[in-house]
């Protein structure tokens, strides 16, 4: 189980998924799916989450199961952003897909 804030260029979003990497190859399908194919991702702990978002993480995780892949905790980009500093974020993890692949959408 991951947590994650994903600076794309909508903005920042904050997902958790089930997936043990970011950087699984289903996951950044899916997230390529939804209109997200590059992006900075900044692991989250996911009790630094829970403290964070309170009753709203346990809203958006009633019923999560491990088939669950993706579920956004947060479409606030300006609220997700400064929820958390940038040391509690540590290293992003930059991440596009091949340019083919931006401009040729399915």
């Amino acid at each position: 189980m991951k947590c994650a804030m994903l600076v794309t260029g909508n903005g920042p979003i904050v997902i958790v998924t089930s997936y043990d990497s970011l950087e699984n190859p289903d996951l950044l399908e899916r997230l390529k799916d939804k209109g997200i194919p590059k992006f900075l991702a900044y692991e989250i702990p996911m009790e630094l989450a829970q403290e964070r978002y309170k009753g709203h993480f346990e809203k958006v995780m009633n019923g999560f199961t491990e088939s669950d892949s993706l579920r956004v905790l947060d479409h606030n980009g300006h609220r997700a952003f400064n929820l958390f500093t940038w040391a509690e974020l540590g290293t992003p993890l930059a991440h596009e897909s091949p340019l083919d692949d931006l401009y040729h959408h399915h």
